[in-house]
């Protein structure tokens, strides 16, 4: 049975949110419009940043190279950044990773979200989660340059969150997760587990990804594992591999006698999150359906639901031939069992490529938007399901157009899932309660 959303248990609540995605989105209102259109974000690569876009379209010429299609999710305003606005001079701006930028006013967003006055947060008690991956961003620190001395920070991965603490005066831990692509719902457990344990009393989570390098289009390439036609189709038989992107999304955690003492909207409790790791056996970068099932059943065994309320996953679904069916196993064995009912399943993915560290913060954004607005936002490519499940024996079902989502006791219940490519595995579950008005 579902536990009444006025229960006793004080738990932790998403109270904002704020995102950037590729096609020059920067707020919620944008994104839900691209997701519930049906709008694919993606556009070739961007020429000014120096990138040697020759030698990467050639490189299906040598032994052993896939092709590497003039596509992916970028986003327009990666470049723009208004460094006195957070106290930062022009030359150390230049000097600092974009991934630093664009998490800064993203974060700001999501407190303006949220109620939160961000400027009037000097020493308080608030912890910053982000996840963030090295991209290869300027030149060599070892090199001398007119921006030598600022560099140190301003390649430092940890800054990424030391940042947002910085310039906002937050007190509380300040701490960058790199799990890969698992790292955006770790950063939120991370979060989760720090506001329950007294480490701070509420707290800012989320993930960006800036490339500053082409490398992931090179390492895939090498690998014949992106996707030939530009198109990153999830859980499609006609998926032939993954598109890469770029985003950044953050969420406001609090306990929720915290946000209705404060007026503040929730849009979700974290009912649970869980992490574990592939383990040994398999090549480090293959998935587990095994760890991912194992996963899937001790974060709903956390939450205390029965895993049929659950309507919408939001899977990992990278297009990849090898990712997508161990995924869809785990996932036809948990949330699929009964072939007359199970959620709806979609991969934001499919509209902007994959993004990588803040990949499962957006899916994250797209759930709670969902939730929102009370639809379950379809996944683009979705026609030919990939023939790695029964079909007619699981109640999974892709997420092929724009549907209402039904409510129990006022309340619509997801789950989201993120995997990294060094093996760590992440879930999460969210319950979201009907809102009467929605401004998201």
């Amino acid at each position: 049975m579902a536990r009444s959303f006025l229960g006793d248990e004080d738990h932790i609540v998403i109270a904002g949110m704020a995102v950037e995605a590729p096609g020059g989105i920067d707020n919620l209102e944008d994104f839900w419009s691209a997701l519930a259109e049906s709008r694919e974000l993606i556009g070739p690569f961007p020429r000014d940043r120096e990138w040697p876009l020759r030698e990467m379209f050639a490189l299906e010429r040598a032994e052993g190279w896939g092709s590497v299609p003039d596509a992916g999710g970028f986003l327009t305003g990666a470049t723009e950044f208004d460094p006195q606005f957070f106290g930062i001079t022009p030359r150390e701006a230049v000097a600092m990773d974009p991934q630093q930028r664009v998490a800064l006013r993203v974060a700001w967003r999501a407190l303006e979200h949220a109620g939160i006055n961000p400027g009037a947060l000097a020493g308080a008690e608030v912890g910053c989660f982000m996840g963030a991956s090295f991209t290869e961003y300027g030149p060599r620190v070892a090199d001398a340059n007119e921006y030598s001395g600022y560099r140190a920070v301003g390649t430092a991965l940890g800054a990424v969150a030391g940042r947002i603490s910085h310039s906002l005066g937050l007190a509380g831990p300040s701490i960058v997760v790199d799990t890969a692509c698992a790292s955006s719902l770790i950063a939120v457990h991370q979060a989760a587990a720090a506001i329950r344990s007294g480490e701070c009393d509420w707290a800012v989570a989320g993930a960006v990804c800036v490339m500053g390098s082409p490398g992931a289009f090179y390492e895939f390439a090498k690998n014949n594992a992106l996707a030939v036609d530009g198109h990153l189709r999830a859980y499609s038989a006609g998926a032939t591999g993954t598109l890469w992107g770029e985003g950044a999304g953050v969420v406001v955690l609090e306990r929720e006698s915290r946000a209705r003492e404060l007026g503040h909207r929730v849009y979700a409790r974290v009912l649970a999150t869980r992490a574990n790791h592939n383990g040994k056996g398999a090549p480090i970068a293959v998935p587990s359906a095994q760890a991912q099932e194992a996963l899937v059943r001790k974060t709903i065994d956390a939450a205390g639901i029965d895993p049929s309320l659950v309507g919408l996953v939001e899977g990992h679904g990278t297009g990849t031939p090898v990712g997508d069916p161990v995924e869809l196993t785990a996932l036809r064995n948990t949330y699929g069992v009964d072939p007359e009912r199970g959620p709806r399943l979609g991969s934001v993915k499919t509209n902007l490529g994959h993004a990588q560290a803040a990949a499962g913060m957006l899916g994250l954004i797209k759930v709670l938007l969902c939730g929102a607005n009370g639809h379950i936002a379809p996944t683009l490519h979705a026609d030919d399901p990939a023939p790695a499940v029964d079909w007619t024996a699981t109640g999974l079902r892709l997420a092929t157009e724009l549907e209402p989502w039904a409510a129990y006791g006022g309340v619509r219940y997801a789950a989201v899932s993120s995997f990294g490519v060094a093996g760590t595995n992440a879930h999460a579950i969210l319950a979201m309660p009907v809102l009467e008005d929605v401004d998201a």
